[in-house]
């Protein structure tokens, strides 16, 4: 079974760049935006996490422009858990909804870090493992 979710984001004026069309950078806003999703999804938010005593940076990224979204565009953020077991790998697709065009491919890869030593993790913690496992196993 794969792991997926979904986020909706409507262009706001502030994402724009004079022509009305969104900055490049602010695409990675909208993957966060999935990303939380996503880990909603297998009961990891961000405040979970930080009570298992953990954090996951982003340590690699890629994105892919392929058209450009524009002032009050919908976008539609499809994330999907592609690794789990030593890192967190995520990949997205930005699709705009006024006609199903895809914006953006991207991934983003995390590691554990421990909150209380500042330590790299080069395993995924077991606390992860069990929520996706859960996850996996409906």
């Amino acid at each position: 079974m794969e792991i997926t979710a979904q986020a909706r984001v409507v262009v706001p004026f502030q994402d724009c760049d004079p022509m009305n069309v969104v900055w490049h950078g602010n695409y990675f806003r909208y993957l966060e935006e999935g990303r939380t999703a996503l880990l909603d999804t297998i009961d990891f938010g961000y405040m979970t996490m930080k009570q298992e005593g953990f954090m996951f940076p982003v340590v690699d990224t890629r994105m892919k422009y392929i058209s450009s979204a524009r002032f009050e565009d919908e976008l539609i953020i499809h994330a999907k858990l592609d690794e789990w077991e030593n890192r967190l790998k995520i990949s997205y697709r930005i699709i705009n909804s006024r006609d199903g065009t895809t914006c953006v491919k991207a991934h983003t890869t995390h590691c554990a870090v421990g909150i209380a030593d500042g330590q790299m993790r080069y395993a995924s913690p077991q606390c992860l493992i069990n929520r996706v496992n859960a996850k996996v196993s409906l």
